[in-house]
């Protein structure tokens, strides 16, 4: 029961969290001092012309108006029509939305599979030479801009080497779409040449975006690790002569995690919403490049619907975080 009441809680916190977002966007984009209408009327337009254009888009209306008009479409499920494209914003998303996933999912396996065992044997092995080597690694992770990575890396491999490819999802004609990620598609129909060309593409990005995030965990893992490390329990089980790597898989992790769990939570919201320069360098196919493409185009409907769209999965993400959170300490459903 207190494990529904804490999810029914977190749910609840959803909605002006959400509300604010809306709002907030939706004020800013509209006193920038771009003119979407005009821009969509294109030079020649008449004024008349590009007056007509803004009461058909309802943008004559008084901020307010547009505002509640804005949140009635919203509880009918509708983020609105592209300026541009012409397409219902949701559809757009929803198109886009695989490529994103996938270079999110595996920017995290990246950062899961490599972060946790290194901060795990920095904490073991304290201050050796592997320790300052990591800390160095972590510290740069954290100073490097995404976009200056993603350039040297688009030079060292794809110019230079010629290994890779320079931006893209995929060099060869897409798998049948199952699921809309190419990696699994291509796994599940047996398209060997789209596998090989779909991951090929994927390297660069994932481990560009994945760079940072695995700084922090690899951090946060070590933290943890060091604070449980000299903990009664572990000097307990040190005395009773169990073997290290018992101690370390059953007792010393499952105490060690739970700054680490929040922190890999944190960044797969924070790289599912905002992979947005990975996808402008590497013209990846997701709702990062549409986001940006709809800022260029000051496309004020898809800019609250990639928004609004990014700001529940973030929201959602950190749910789905708290309450993993939950089943690993039930004291946290207390809190």
């Amino acid at each position: 029961m207190r494990r529904l009441l804490y999810t029914a809680k977190r749910l609840a916190l959803m909605v002006p969290t959400l509300f604010g977002l809306v709002v907030l966007v939706f004020v800013i984009s509209r006193v920038i001092p771009a003119d979407p209408v005009a821009l969509l009327a294109g030079e020649r337009a008449t004024p008349q012309q590009i007056e007509a254009l803004r009461h058909r888009y309802g943008l004559d209306r008084p901020l307010p108006v547009q505002l509640l008009a804005y949140l009635r479409q919203l509880a009918r499920g509708d983020l609105g029509t592209s300026l541009y494209s012409g397409r219902p914003i949701t559809t757009d998303l929803f198109g886009r939305f695989p490529a994103t996933l996938e270079l999110t999912l595996a920017a995290m396996a990246i950062t899961v599979l490599l972060g946790v065992p290194l901060g795990v044997l920095a904490a073991l092995y304290r201050n050796s030479w592997f320790d300052h080597l990591l800390r160095a690694v972590t510290v740069s992770g954290l100073a490097i801009a995404s976009f200056w990575l993603a350039i040297m890396l688009q030079l060292l491999f794809s110019m230079e080497l010629r290994l890779l490819p320079l931006g893209g999802r995929i060099g060869v004609p897409p798998p049948r779409a199952l699921t809309g990620l190419f990696v699994l598609d291509a796994l599940l129909t047996g398209n060997g040449a789209a596998l090989r060309s779909a991951l090929q593409h994927l390297c660069l990005p994932a481990f560009t975006l994945a760079f940072p995030a695995l700084a922090t965990v690899v951090r946060f893992t070590r933290a943890g690790v060091l604070d449980v490390l000299h903990s009664d329990f572990i000097l307990y089980e040190r005395a009773m002569g169990l073997p290290r790597p018992l101690i370390v898989g059953k007792y010393l992790l499952r105490n060690a995690m739970a700054a680490t769990l929040t922190q890999i939570g944190l960044l797969f919201g924070v790289l599912l919403a905002g992979a947005v320069v990975v996808e402008t360098v590497f013209d990846w196919p997701g709702i990062g490049l549409y986001a940006v493409n709809a800022i260029v185009l000051s496309d004020y409907n898809a800019i609250l619907g990639f928004t609004l769209w990014s700001g529940f999965l973030y929201v959602l993400v950190n749910l789905l975080t708290d309450l993993g959170l939950m089943l690993l300490d039930p004291r946290e459903a207390t809190r």
